[in-house]
């Protein structure tokens, strides 16, 4: 579904990504684990268009998308969650899930502006689409919920929101960083069947940044290791954690000898 083929990045001759081959296939959960400055969220960049490769391919589906924008990228079926969460903190709930909706929607702004019947029309279906997005969470999101600022909710519900607004986009490929990071462990219990259920109920290829090796256990069907931008393992969770390299990446070369 996703495969990204000699894909190199560098900020100011330092390389961040070094010839990186990748890929997710359909429906697979793919979780990336490295330590800090791996390059783990400047991959999540490339793919998303945040920024451009300076070397390499980025295929959806075998559709070359390197350096191409990133509503365009968004549109052709990528959606990501930031490590930061980025939601739109005065607008609600509801309304942070109907913006996301933007690449697919046809009114023209003055047939808005006039509340034509064609964008009524329209409007009523966005909103029954963000409804049934939001609804996926249960009663995190749900009722009274729904017309309160993004700004009011905790910081969980604030991870939720956010990858329910992802949802929106229609994606084809979900890319998730660090879904998990400052939750507590009841919480990051919940995110873990959560991620799993994306794929299962709705169908979402997933590819996952994250430190919390018990969400990356629980949660991959394979698991790729970065240090400085490399590649240094690949396969399942056990093959990956139990390689030398990555003990090494992780917690320093004697470390990893004594293993």
């Amino acid at each position: 579904m996703l495969e990204l083929a000699g894909v190199s990045k560098s900020f100011g001759g330092l390389a961040v990504i070094r010839d990186l081959d990748l890929h997710v296939d359909d429906r697979e959960i793919l979780s990336v684990i490295g330590p800090n400055g791996a390059g783990k969220t400047t991959l999540f960049n490339l793919v998303t268009g945040v920024v451009a490769p300076d070397a390499g391919a980025i295929r959806l589906d075998g559709q070359d998308l390197a350096g191409r924008p990133a509503h365009e990228i968004a549109q052709a079926g990528i959606s990501r969650t930031f490590q930061s969460i980025r939601l739109f903190l005065n607008m609600t709930v509801l309304e942070n899930v109907m913006a996301a909706t933007y690449a697919h929607t046809g009114a023209r702004m003055w047939q808005s502006v006039l509340r034509t019947p064609a964008a009524r029309r329209e409007e009523a279906a966005v909103r029954a689409q963000a409804a049934e997005h939001l609804a996926f969470f249960g009663t995190r999101l749900q009722g009274y919920r729904w017309d309160q600022p993004a700004y009011s909710l905790s910081y969980a519900n604030r991870r939720r929101l956010e990858i329910a607004r992802a949802m929106a986009t229609r994606p084809r490929v979900l890319l998730l960083d660090e879904p998990a990071a400052g939750m507590n462990p009841a919480e990051t219990h919940e995110i873990t069947e959560l991620i799993a259920r994306l794929r299962d109920e709705v169908g979402h290829t997933i590819a996952v940044i994250e430190h919390d090796m018990h969400v990356v256990e629980g949660i991959s069907d394979r698991v790729v290791a970065l240090d400085h931008g490399v590649k240094i393992a690949e396969g399942s969770f056990d093959e990956v954690a139990a390689d030398t390299r990555v003990v090494e990446a992780y917690l320093g070369l004697r470390t990893a000898e004594r293993k």
